[in-house]
Parts: structure tokens; C-alpha cells; sequence
């Protein structure tokens, strides 16, 4: 009989035991299924294997017993495989069999004798059975013989030799498509089931086949359809179904009964074959019909069958494979350069050697892989492992899960390793602080180990072989409170006083804080990232609220001894421990979970009695070093040049001093709102008093040093004195924003008021500011006074009668503005801008007083004197303008032109002029009031008027006029017009021209037109003007003064733009027409007009005291100033 699956063929699960297994099933499943054996976490299983060693015993003696009992063994194992070893290496690289033991020796440290001795047991063995274990997966694509279009295919498997073969094939009469069948007889045939009606079947059986030899033999698998007898009503019916299928019928009929179908065949020689197959192979045609015929899917391994059991007696191959892989590790790691981590290279001899024994021990890749992680996971203990080997195994093994199962025993291995290496991890997770420092190449290991114990309890392996509940991050926490207590206990071990002074006790404590601070820093900006992105962990604040508890106990503890005990010595040592807890309190901000109250919340109660000792020695401390920079400074500037310092080395070091009592606050950020009030109050009066102090000690040694030195060297330091008091003033000005008083502000505005608050500190400030703005006057005013005489003395000299004729009015300003170019260019060189400003500022004030004072004093002089003096004086005045704005670097316009200023301005102003210029100046005033004017309070006057070039010709026509005063008893008037062109020293030929009466009316309708001919440059002329008076006609006495209007000849149409060309205006601008204007009528202001005033004083003027005359008749006549 054929042999079948039941006898050879076993399912993958059992190909999963060990060799030394298989006979014992039974008794696994047995083992397995009783409860008795399950696993519980923290449960190890113990090494049965182990043998236990003396403690006492000699090294020597041990090692020599390690070698016998269990590297011999192994290395005999090997010898064998070499020996025997069946199939190529899935490696590419090709090794002999005196490479390979050459490999071996070494990695075992066996000498000649012992290799020798060995390599003559291991001969003497008995050689195993040589078996090929194939297992047929799968087709696809198979021809379909049936007339169903479908077949009914099954496998026969065998391995033939060459003459076999050859001796079948030489006694056949005729040649058969079956070879197997004739081949060798039935018991060495192996079928697979028969799968009914497919055309891709599925087995998934293992058969193991013997051979003697691998030269010259060959692996033969066949592929039929397996035909059954079938009736003839069946063939007819089938028939009637497919007609296509009546060729097969035809072809059927023509075969024996019975006989089966070929459907392919695939023949590999073992020769070249690897250890391991696992490929699809095409299925081949005996003849050339239908060379198409699918593939077949094939795992083909070479293994042993009864290998000798005396090389390692009672050891399994999986134990034997795993201390073999072992010894390779350990002989290619020594043998390696550096300290690289491994990443699971082994080397080629190493690698070839695996492979064979895995497979001639038929060790499935779940073994090996399971091999590799126990072996690489003690290894991690010992040696630097990259990560990716532990990620790779435990991959492999999550994989190998899924698609097989275990042997008992192993599965309790790789729960205990699994477990095992998970409470490694935890240990080295408890002491991350010394073993993964916070550097750069030590905190991605730390990263990589607990992704790897994430891994872990992710496996599927792990969480059933694992029932009881483990939560990884809840382990982890507990890890690192427990890593924390003792890590805070080693440092204060370390730091433990040797006597028991106070302050030795305080300093110790501070040493512990501080540590305590820079690692509390360090889990914040390092390790926290890495717990919180692997195991979504916060260690930051698991360490903080650790080390909060611990602290507190140890602050409070020390503290208590200092009640009573106070001193300067004492609150000095106590200060860097307050700065220690406050930066630890501080970084209780970045606290993602906050339960409880913090223990360390109000820490600083704990320190009040020492708080007056830090205040008074940072004042006296500041104090002394203000006066030691004040003793050697020289009063000179820091430094000149393209940037120059203009202050002294005591203003720089002062504000140096002064910053540490400012960073005083900040290091202390007291609490407690009130008490950071009254605190703020006492540092804004000790930095006061250290300037007001300063001020004092600095004009102390301005008078020391300039006791023995010149006036021009005594000027250059009162400078520099008032640059240093500028700079003081400049940084306490800063100071609110230094201490951050509105920060203060917002904290206490619950305990402390508003005008509280206001009334306390700026009052401070701006105390002290006065003292240094009193000292910075009083220095300039030094500076200014000899300035504000010299300059007197030059403007006096300009005005001295014999000089007038004498000098032009530039040459006599020169002297003047070459002194003040000299002293403002070196006053600008040695002040700082704002104390330059400041000395301009009074020195310009007093220059035009002092202008303004000697106009007046020369108002005597006869006219033609008083002008060219007025002259000369608005022409010093516009220099020294000039001079003190210094094109922008100066004072500014706005300070410059001052009231007073401008009142001198217009005095000399009006007082250099002739008296035609005033009366131009005085009309252009009056058409500028004209045009701003508003409101027709007494009444308005509409005219048309323009100007035609080609003639000369100004034409004015009188509409009307409205609303007009009543100036009769009855309640009305009779108005008219009356025009004149001014000034009259232009239009001294052209007379004035008046319209009708118009009787008893108040909106008088005129509609008159005039001509007036004059040039066009008349029309230009500065203050050209047309002047309409309205009147009310009397009889009897003089005409009534209704009102005046003004307007500016330039303004009519006409007059306007250039004055060249002969070619009348309307020639080019065709479209300008006459413009209509109505224009309120105006009373005059009764006032102290300086320009009638002037005139009215040149008595010796007919046409100005004339055109005084009219205009102070018109002010007689205006009613602007009776009251209704």
C-alpha cells in the first residue's frame, strides 16, 4: 500500500516541539491544559537545567567545569552539524567544512588537543537519517480535466537516485507519463488528499521523506486528477449541460477505466537545494501539450532523523541552540573594535552554523526567534544592544504568536523572560538620574528602553502569558517616586553637616536644595519629554510633588533651629537657600496636575525674620561702593570719539551698584501682597537715599579737585558733574519700570489703595528727582551766568551810536556769533544733549529779553538811526535763531519762537521799515481780516469785478448793498459807496469814486460800474487793495460810517500770474470771466495797533501821519466797541 498523510504527515504545531518532545505530546497537552500550571505575574520558572555551583569554589575550577559540562557538549553538537550537513546556507558566502570547525574552535576557546579528542568521539557516532520534510501548500492555475471544466487533483511525492531512474525507465515497454508510481515501490510514495472540483487547491501537509545521499538523487512531486468510474446516464447528462464538453468526453472514452489524469510534475535535485525552501515552482508537462499547466507552492527543509543522542545526552535541541547562539554572541562582540552598540550581526561562519542545526534539528523560526530574544535580552543586561535587535525579535515573536503555538515549556520561558526583562527595565527606569544622564548620546537609550517595555505590553504574548493586570505607566511612576526618595536620601547622606553649627546645618541644606533644584530643571527640560512621548508619563510633575514633600520636612526641620538665633552671619547663609526654593516654586507653574496643596506654598514665612538682614546689608553694601567710586573718580569723560560718554566712571559704577538692589526684588518675589508693598516702599527709599548720598559726595569732590586747578579745567568738571547727575536722573526715571510698580499695582490693589499707592512710592521718586534736578540747575545756571554777561556785552557794543554808520549790520553781528560758536561748541562737547538743551533754554530766554530790552531802550533815536538799528537787531536776532536751533540739533521752532519772541520780531520788524512799507503792511493785514472774517453784522456789499491787460483797465461794478445799519432818527439811511484804490503812495493819481445816494434804504440796489485805469504792476503790488466804505448821506453834519470792506487786487480776475506778455489775458485764458464777490462789511477794533502807533510817532511824515488820521477817524466812527 501507498503510504498517506496519517502515518508521516504531522500538522505545524507539532513541528513546533522539540525533538525530544514529540514522543511525550501526550503528556504536554496533558501539562498544558491542567490549571495548575498557570502562570502569574512575578512568577519565575527555575532553570531546570541548572547546575548549581559551590559559592567557594576556585574560578578555575568552575570555568574548567563550565567547559566540560556544557561547551564540550555544544561543541560536539556543532562537529556533528558540520559533519552532516545537509543543503546550502541561505547566505551567499560559501564556507568550507575546515572554515567552519576553524570558526567554532575559536569561539569555544578549544585547543588542539580538545578539538582533536572531540572531532575522534564525534566520528565515531552514528550518523543520522537524512530526511527532506516538504510540505505542499498550495496550487494554482492547474488544468482543468473533468468535462466540468474542473479537476480532482492530489500530489505523489518521492526522491529518486539516478539509477533508480534510469533502471525504471529501461524496463518500461513503453514510455508513461508516471514516473513516481513506477518508480519505487508504494511504501516510498507519499499522496496528499484528493481535493474534489478546484482549480486551486489548498493542502497544507507535511510529509518527511528519507534518502541516503544527496548526489545524484532528485525530489519528485506529480500532480493528478483523480478520474472515478462514472455511469453512463451521468456522461449523457453532463453532455446536455456542456456541449464543449464533448471532445473530453471522446478523449475519456479512449482511457483505460480508472486511470488517472496527469496534471504536471516539478523535479529539483537536492544537490542544489538550501537548508530551507519556501518557493512557488511551475508545474512541468512530460510532453509539449498544454506547457501552461499552474504552479505549485512547496517548503522543502532538510533535517535529521535519529540523530545521535550522545553528544549532548538530555538536552534538547532548542537548549542546545540557544547556548550555541550564545557563544557566538559572546565570541563576536569580543573580538569587536570600539564601544559601538551590537546590532545583531554575528558573523558569517556563525550565521551558516545556526541555520544548519536549526534545520537539521527541524528548530522552527519561532524557536530560533525565541532563542534570539532570551539570549539578546540577557544580553541587554550586560552589554550595549541597539534597540533595533530587541524591536526586531519582539516583532518576529509578535508575528510567530498569531500563526503558531508553543511547547509548554517554552511559553513559560518567554513569559518569565518577557517578565523578566520588564522588571529589569523598571529597575534601570528607577535610577535613569545616574544611568541615562541628561547628555546627549545617554537620554535616547533611556527613550529606546522604555519603547522596548512598551513593546512588551503591547505583545499579545506577554498579555496572555501574563493574566494578571499590569498597567506599564502605573509601573513606571512607582518606579520614579521610588528611584526619587532614594536618590534624595543618597544626597543628603552626602551633604550631611559634620558638626552641628547653624550655619554649617543651613549651608548643607542649601547644597541639598540646590541639587534637589537642578534636577527637578533637568526632569522639566529632559527627561519629562521622554517619559511623556513613550509611556504618557509627566515625570516632571511625579518628581516635583515627590520632592515638594521631601523638602518641606527638611526646610521646616532646619528652620526651627534658627528661631531666636538670627544674625547677619545666619540670614547670609540663609539667602541662596531661600533663592533655591523660590526657583523651585516658581517652576510649579508648569505642573500639569495639580491635587493637593503644595507643601512648599508658603515657604517664605519662614524667612521673614532674616528678610531686614538681606535689605540693610544690600543698602550698606551699595552704600560703600557708591563712595569708593566716588573717591576715585577723576570727573572726567568716560570716553570721547565718534560715540563719546560724556559721564564719569562714578555714574556708571553707581548705576551698577544700584542694579543689584533692583535684582533684590526679583530674587525675592515676595508673596504675600501687603508685606511686597511695605518691601517696595524701603528699596525705592534705600535707592533714594543712595542718590540723594551720591549727590552729596559728588560736589564734595568737585571742591576737592578743583581747589588746584584752572577755571577752564574747573568748567570741564562741573560739566561732567552735571552729565553724571543727568544719568542718575535718566536711570531713576527707569526705576518704576525696573522694580515693575505696575506689576506691584495689579498684585495689592485689594489691600492697598490707589492714592495709597501713588502717595508712597512716586512721592519717593520724585523727592529725589527734585534734588537732582535743584543740583543740575544750579550747576547750569554756574555754567550760564558768565555766558548771559558775555553776550550782553556784545549785543550793548552793537548799539552804541558811533558804531551804526560805521559797520555793515554783518560785520558788526560777527564778534557776537564767533563767541557763541566757540562756548555752544564746547558746552555741546562736554554736556549730554538733554543738559545742552537745558543750558540753551535759559541762555535763549535771556538773549531775546535782553534784544527786546535794548530795542526799547533806543526808541529815542531819530528815525532814520532807529531803523537801521532795529535793522541790525532783527538781523542778530535771526542769527541767533539760527545759532540755537543749530538745523535741528538744537532747541526747537516751538521753543524757539516763543510769545516774547515773536513780539520782538515784530517790533524790530515794523521798526525797520519806512513808513509806505508799514501802511502795505498794515492794508495786507486788513484783506487778511477781511477774508477770515464771518457773520454780516453789519450788513455786506456785492460787486463784480476784473482787470483787463490790453487796456489797463480795472473795472468794479457795485451790485447792491444789504442789511445796513439804520444811522437816521427815522430808522433808516441813505447809503452809497464810496471806492478808492490804496495805499495811496501807489495810487496817488487815481481818485476815489463814489456811487448814487440811495434814499431811505437799507438794501440799497446800485448797479454801478467803474473804471479805473492803472498798470498791471500797481495792481501787484504788495498790499494793492480796493477799499469800499459804505456811508450814510448827511446834509448838515458829516456822513455816517456804515462799514468798510477790504479786497485784494490780486485776488480779481485778471490780475493774477505773471506780469510779462503784452497779450491780454482773455486772448489766453478765454474762459476767465468777471467774478461776483459779496463781502461783509467791517468796523475797525478800537486797539494799541503797533503799526499805527508807529507811524503816528514819525511826526515828520505827512502821508503817514495822514493815513493815521483817516484810520483813527474810522475808529471813532466804528461801533465794534459799543456795547448794544
Amino acid at each position: 500500500m501507498m503510504s498517506t498523510q496519517s502515518g508521516h504527515a504531522t500538522t505545524r504545531d507539532n513541528l513546533l516541539q522539540t525533538p525530544d518532545q514529540t514522543h511525550d505530546s501526550t503528556k504536554f497537552k496533558h501539562r498544558q491544559a491542567s490549571p495548575g500550571h498557570t502562570r502569574k505575574l512575578g512568577m519565575t520558572r527555575k532553570n531546570r537545567d541548572r547546575r548549581d555551583f559551590k559559592e567557594d569554589e576556585d574560578p578555575e575550577e568552575k570555568a574548567r567545569r563550565h567547559k566540560e559540562q556544557e561547551l564540550k557538549p555544544l561543541y560536539k553538537e556543532l562537529l556533528y552539524t558540520i559533519a552532516h550537513k545537509l543543503g546550502k546556507p541561505a547566505s551567499s558566502e560559501v564556507f568550507t567544512d575546515r572554515q567552519l570547525r576553524h570558526y567554532i574552535r575559536e569561539a569555544f576557546t578549544m585547543t588542539e588537543s580538545e578539538h582533536t579528542t572531540l572531532m575522534e568521539k564525534v566520528e565515531t557516532t552514528e550518523a543520522p537519517v537524512y530526511c527532506l520534510m516538504a510540505t505542499v501548500k498550495e496550487a494554482n492555475g492547474i488544468l482543468g480535466k473533468d468535462m466540468s471544466g474542473f479537476s480532482d487533483p492530489y500530489c505523489l511525492l518521492t526522491i529518486l537516485e539516478d539509477e533508480k531512474e534510469s533502471r525504471t525507465r529501461s524496463s518500461r515497454a513503453k514510455p508513461r507519463k508516471s514516473i513516481v508510481k513506477d518508480a519505487v515501490s508504494d511504501d516510498k510514495i507519499y499522496q496528499t488528499d484528493i481535493k474534489k472540483q478546484t482549480l486551486n487547491p489548498i493542502w497544507n501537509q507535511t510529509f518527511i521523506l528519507d534518502f541516503e545521499d544527496t548526489v545524484g538523487a532528485s525530489f519528485h512531486l506529480e500532480m493528478w486528477d483523480k478520474d472515478e468510474e462514472v455511469s453512463l446516464a451521468q456522461r449523457l447528462e453532463e453532455f446536455k449541460s456542456n456541449f464543449h464538453s464533448l471532445r473530453r468526453m471522446i478523449k475519456d472514452a479512449k482511457k483505460e477505466k480508472g486511470e488517472d489524469d496527469f496534471l504536471g510534475k516539478v523535479v529539483l535535485k537536492l544537490q542544489e537545494l538550501h537548508c530551507t525552501e519556501d518557493n512557488w515552482y511551475d508545474l512541468e508537462p512530460r510532453t509539449e501539450t498544454y506547457p501552461d499547466r499552474g504552479r505549485c507552492h512547496l517548503n522543502l527543509k532538510f533535517i535529521h532523523k535519529e540523530r545521535d543522542g550522545t553528544l549532548s545526552a538530555g538536552r534538547s535541541a532548542y537548549v542546545n541552540y540557544c547556548g550555541i547562539l550564545q557563544q557566538f554572541v559572546q565570541s563576536y562582540i569580543s573580538n569587536q573594535q570600539g564601544s559601538v552598540p551590537w546590532k545583531g550581526e554575528l558573523s558569517g561562519e556563525g550565521q551558516t552554523l545556526l541555520e544548519l542545526y536549526a534545520t537539521q534539528n527541524n528548530l522552527s523560526p519561532f524557536l530560533q526567534d525565541l532563542a534570539k530574544w532570551v539570549s539578546y535580552s540577557k544580553l541587554y543586561q550586560s552589554l550595549e544592544v541597539d534597540s533595533s535587535v530587541m524591536f526586531q525579535q519582539l516583532t518576529s515573536i509578535e508575528y510567530h504568536w498569531h500563526q503558531q503555538g508553543l511547547p509548554y515549556q517554552q511559553k513559560q520561558e518567554l513569559g518569565d523572560s518577557l517578565h523578566g526583562f520588564l522588571q529589569y527595565g523598571l529597575c534601570l527606569v528607577s535610577k535613569y538620574r545616574d544611568i541615562f544622564p541628561p547628555i546627549q548620546t545617554a537620554t535616547p537609550k533611556l527613550q529606546t528602553l522604555l519603547r522596548i517595555l512598551v513593546q512588551i505590553c503591547k505583545t499579545k504574548a506577554f498579555q496572555q502569558l501574563n493574566p494578571a493586570h499590569f498597567e506599564l505607566q502605573d509601573k513606571v511612576n512607582d518606579a520614579v517616586q521610588v528611584g526619587t526618595q532614594e536618590w534624595f536620601t543618597l544626597k543628603k547622606s552626602l551633604h550631611q553637616p559634620m558638626t552641628k553649627d547653624l550655619s554649617e546645618i543651613v549651608s548643607a541644606l542649601s547644597k541639598l536644595i540646590w541639587e534637589v533644584q537642578e534636577d527637578i530643571k533637568h526632569n522639566k527640560d529632559v527627561w519629562n519629554r521622554i517619559f511623556a512621548s513613550t509611556v504618557q508619563l509627566d515625570v516632571f510633575t511625579v518628581v516635583y510633588q515627590e520632592f515638594d514633600t521631601l523638602l518641606a520636612g527638611e526646610v521646616r526641620a532646619t528652620l526651627s533651629l534658627t528661631v531666636g538665633q538670627m544674625d547677619q552671619v545666619l540670614a547670609n547663609s540663609l539667602f541662596p537657600l531661600y533663592l533655591s526654593l523660590q526657583n523651585i516654586h516658581k517652576d510649579k507653574a508648569f505642573l500639569q496636575k495639580r491635587g493637593k496643596l503644595l507643601e512648599l506654598t508658603n515657604f517664605h514665612e519662614e524667612f521673614r525674620e532674616a528678610l531686614p538682614y538681606w535689605l540693610s546689608k544690600a543698602f550698606s553694601t551699595t552704600q560703600d561702593r557708591v563712595e569708593r567710586a566716588v573717591q576715585v573718580d577723576q570727573l572726567q569723560p568716560l570716553q570721547s570719539g565718534t560715540v563719546p560718554i560724556k559721564h564719569s566712571s562714578s555714574a556708571v559704577d553707581l548705576v551698577a551698584c544700584v542694579q543689584p538692589i533692583c535684582h533684590l526684588w526679583e530674587q525675592l518675589s515676595w508673596p504675600d501682597p501687603e508685606e511686597a508693598f511695605m518691601l517696595m516702599v524701603k528699596l525705592t527709599e534705600d535707592v533714594c537715599k543712595i542718590v540723594v548720598t551720591y549727590c552729596h559726595i559728588l560736589k564734595e569732590r568737585v571742591r576737592v579737585l578743583s581747589e588746584n586747578s584752572d577755571h577752564g579745567c574747573a568748567i570741564n568738571m562741573l560739566c561732567v558733574v552735571v552729565n553724571d547727575l543727568e544719568h542718575l536722573r535718566s536711570v531713576l526715571t527707569r526705576l518704576p519700570t525696573q522694580l515693575n510698580w505696575a506689576g506691584l499695582q495689579e498684585r495689592t490693589h485689594n489691600v492697598i489703595g490707589e492714592s495709597q499707592f501713588h502717595n508712597t512710592l512716586p512721592t519717593q521718586l520724585q523727592q529725589a528727582q527734585g534734588v537732582l534736578s535743584r543740583e543740575i540747575r544750579s550747576a547750569l545756571d554756574t555754567l550760564g551766568k558768565q555766558l548771559n554777561t558775555d553776550i550782553e556785552t556784545h549785543v550793548k557794543s552793537m548799539s552804541t551810536r558811533r558804531r551804526i554808520p560805521s559797520k555793515s549790520t554783518e560785520d558788526a553781528v560777527v564778534p557776537l556769533m564767533r563767541y557763541l560758536e566757540k562756548e555752544l561748541h564746547y558746552m555741546n562737547e562736554n554736556l549730554v544733549q538733554e543738559n545742552f538743551n537745558s543750558l540753551l533754554t535759559p541762555l535763549w530766554i535771556n538773549s531775546v529779553k535782553m534784544l527786546h530790552q535794548v530795542a526799547t531802550q533806543h526808541q529815542h533815536q531819530q528815525q532814520e538811526g532807529l531803523m537801521v538799528f532795529c535793522q541790525r537787531l532783527l538781523y542778530t536776532l535771526q542769527c541767533l535763531e539760527q545759532c540755537f536751533h543749530a538745523e535741528g540739533n538744537g532747541l526747537p521752532l516751538d521753543t524757539l519762537q516763543s510769545d516774547d519772541y515773536k513780539t520782538l520780531k515784530a517790533c524790530l520788524t515794523h521798526n525797520s521799515l519806512g513808513s509806505q512799507q508799514l501802511i502795505e503792511k498794515f492794508l495786507e493785514r486788513k484783506v487778511w481780516e477781511q477774508k477770515v472774517y464771518s457773520g454780516e453784522k453789519y450788513g455786506a456789499v456785492t460787486l463784480i469785478t476784473s482787470y483787463r491787460r490790453s487796456d489797463h483797465r480795472l473795472r468794479v461794478e457795485v451790485l447792491n448793498a444789504a442789511n445796513l445799519l439804520p444811522m437816521d432818527s427815522n430808522g433808516s439811511s441813505d447809503p452809497f459807496v464810496q471806492l478808492c484804490l490804496e495805499p495811496r503812495h501807489i495810487f496817488s493819481e487815481v481818485e476815489p469814486r463814489c456811487t448814487q445816494i440811495k434814499f431811505y434804504d437799507l438794501n440799497p440796489l446800485f448797479d454801478e460800474a467803474f473804471e479805473f485805469l492803472v498798470s498791471l504792476e500797481q495792481c501787484q503790488a504788495p498790499g494793492a487793495c480796493l477799499v469800499m466804505t459804505v456811508l450814510d448821506h448827511d446834509t448838515l453834519t458829516t456822513d455816517d460810517f456804515e462799514g468798510e470792506a477790504f479786497l485784494a487786487l490780486k485776488a480779481i480776475p485778471g490780475v493774477g500770474g505773471s506780469r510779462e506778455g503784452a497779450v491780454d489775458d482773455f486772448t489766453f485764458h478765454p474762459d476767465i470771466s468777471p467774478a461776483q464777490i459779496r463781502l461783509p462789511l467791517m468796523h475797525p477794533k478800537p486797539s494799541d495797533d503797533c503799526i499805527l502807533k508807529l507811524l503816528e510817532s514819525r511826526k515828520g511824515e505827512r502821508e503817514a501821519q495822514a493815513f493815521v488820521k483817516k484810520r483813527r477817524q474810522r475808529e471813532k466812527q466804528s461801533q465794534e466797541g459799543i456795547r448794544p
